[in-house]
């Protein structure tokens, strides 16, 4: 038995970061239906093409699921919501802010006649608050909680190359629901979930915060090196290829110096006596790691640093990444269906058997709307009128 199989999650989700917590609790075995716009869906299906034909993000967040087309607006759509709220858990809602509460679909407005639902609310700022109504994707978050403003080069901002601040309100979704549920099988009530993903970059972002405390210089962006830690980042070797190294501690320092640099006498130079002085004078320490590593080439300099101890990595690509050998070694893909064929998708972190997963179809739009429908009791002239209304 999966630890969620006899959960029902109704969801009415977009984009990155309801999909992904949904899909989580999908992967331990809840049921997940998720209503679609009928004709487009979600819009995270047309976001590109890249896995034969279909949507990256789309395929990442959306498998285990099942898909109902439902105009939400339609006045058909109403006993169909309550019948499916009926036999529903959690409700999760990522939609433009104040959407679900027009239709009826808020805590507020739910709570009395289903005492155990849970709802999760996931919005850019919150439910209150001068941000309450202001729209937010995952940039203009990466923005407002000053994750820009510590990432990138000296010289210019960068992004996250992942949807960090969906994936961060996500998780905390997740995490929320979680906790709800086992509060409720102690007390039998459900629950109101207000997620921020402001508020859930804020916390992710907060080692950076809190470096700044009381008006203290922020850390400086330094692409790919860390900001207040030396040497611990990105060098170049002898054959034009990469490695990333981090140095933690004092001891870490003097077997760098002993018998990667080979430079014992480095390790006692007042310079880079101590983590501040190395990160303050990493220029000069950079240069002459450079002229080290300019002699050996990558595969030699992470055997010194393997022998020393001294923790590192390659840089990957993320043609590297789908044949990496430790995801590999410990079985962590699997097949899944889409409606497309079967592509590979990676068990959920934590589980170490596909049989303690559940690892479904990626669904096609509306795919289950018929069985669905008929599982609440409509006959097929029913659902052909409401189809033909316009309503699924």
């Amino acid at each position: 038995m999966l630890p969620l199989q006899d959960i029902t999650v109704l969801t009415l989700e977009h984009a990155v970061a309801a999909p992904f917590c949904t899909r989580q609790l999908a992967d331990l075995g809840a049921r997940v239906i998720k209503v679609e716009r009928p004709g487009s869906g979600d819009f995270a299906r047309g976001y590109d093409e890249r896995v034969r034909g279909l949507a990256s993000h789309f395929v990442w967040v959306n498998r285990s699921k099942e898909s109902l087309t439902l105009d939400i607006k339609h006045e058909a759509s109403t006993p169909i919501l309550e019948q499916l709220l009926a036999q529903t858990d959690v409700l999760v809602q990522n939609l433009a802010p104040g959407a679900a509460a027009r239709v009826g679909l808020s805590y507020e407005a739910l709570h009395e006649r289903y005492p155990g639902l849970i709802v999760c609310d996931i919005s850019g700022y919150g439910e209150d608050g001068p941000y309450r109504d202001k729209k937010a994707y995952d940039l203009l978050i990466q923005a407002e909680s000053g994750f820009l403003s510590v990432t990138g080069s000296e010289d210019e901002p960068a992004k996250a190359g992942c949807s960090i601040a969906d994936i961060a309100a996500g998780m905390y979704a997740y995490s929320n629901i979680l906790a709800a549920l086992i509060k409720r099988g102690k007390s039998g009530q459900g629950s109101h979930i207000d997620i921020s993903m402001l508020e859930s970059m804020a916390e992710w972002i907060s080692y950076p915060l809190y470096y700044s405390f009381e008006g203290a210089q922020p850390p400086v962006r330094s692409s790919a090196a860390h900001a207040t830690i030396y040497p611990y980042g990105p060098f170049e070797t002898g054959d034009g290829r990469t490695v990333i190294l981090g140095l933690q501690n004092e001891r870490e320092w003097q077997m760098f110096c002993q018998q990667v640099l080979r430079q014992p006498a480095l390790a006692s130079d007042p310079r880079f006596s101590s983590n501040s002085g190395r990160s303050a004078a990493r220029q000069a320490l950079r240069a002459l790691i450079l002229d080290v590593f300019s002699s050996l080439s990558h595969d030699e300099v992470v055997t010194r640093l393997d022998a020393a101890g001294i923790a590192n990595a390659k840089m990957n690509t993320m043609a590297d990444l789908w044949v990496h050998p430790q995801l590999q070694a410990r079985g962590r893909w699997v097949d899944v269906q889409t409606s497309v064929g079967r592509v590979p998708a990676l068990l959920p972190p934590g589980i170490g058997n596909p049989v303690d997963a559940c690892m479904k179809a990626v669904p096609s739009l509306g795919q289950h709307t018929d069985a669905i429908l008929a599982e609440l009791g409509a006959t097929p002239d029913e659902i052909a009128g409401l189809r033909m209304d316009g309503a699924v």
